[in-house]
């Protein structure tokens, strides 16, 4: 047990040091004097029963899976990177391509409650650098296949 709690203090201890380099992390620690961790975790949980309870959760899941994709996209026109390159016009296929399947499912959203929330953990997979989700779909998925219809 004491090594599940080391581990998680590791983390708490990585996450915060990342939320520093936020300006606005850093004062509303200050303000609210409540730790960055706890703010940051706060609104994923927010966010999470936003949309899991379907307050807006077209909206919010909407929201998550344009604004941050939308500037690394714009970020990667500037490095010369492939990879990122790829990363990102893979993104935004795969996203539209999500965004038509619910078009027109409509109804999937109705019998299936907690839809926003497995489109949201969808897109963050898809997006957040640490998973490079819509990468790996490329390579394992798109790549093969168009490679077999080119011979």
């Amino acid at each position: 047990m004491d090594a599940f709690f080391a581990k998680a203090k590791h983390y708490e201890t990585q996450f915060d040091r990342s939320l520093s380099q936020y300006k606005c992390m850093r004062d509303a620690e200050e303000k609210l004097h409540i730790p960055k961790v706890f703010i940051a975790l706060g609104g994923a949980l927010i966010l999470f029963l936003v949309a899991y309870f379907n307050i807006a959760g077209e909206l919010f899941t909407d929201l998550i899976g344009w604004i941050y994709p939308a500037y690394a996209s714009l970020q990667s026109i500037e490095i010369s990177s492939r990879s990122a390159k790829r990363q990102w016009l893979t993104y935004w296929i795969l996203f539209g391509f999500v965004q038509t399947l619910e078009y027109f499912s409509s109804g999937l959203v109705y019998w299936f409650p907690s839809f926003f929330v497995v489109k949201t953990l969808l897109v963050l997979w898809l997006a957040l650098p640490q998973f490079r989700g819509a990468e790996l779909v490329y390579m394992k998925l798109i790549h093969p296949w168009m490679t077999v219809k080119k011979e």
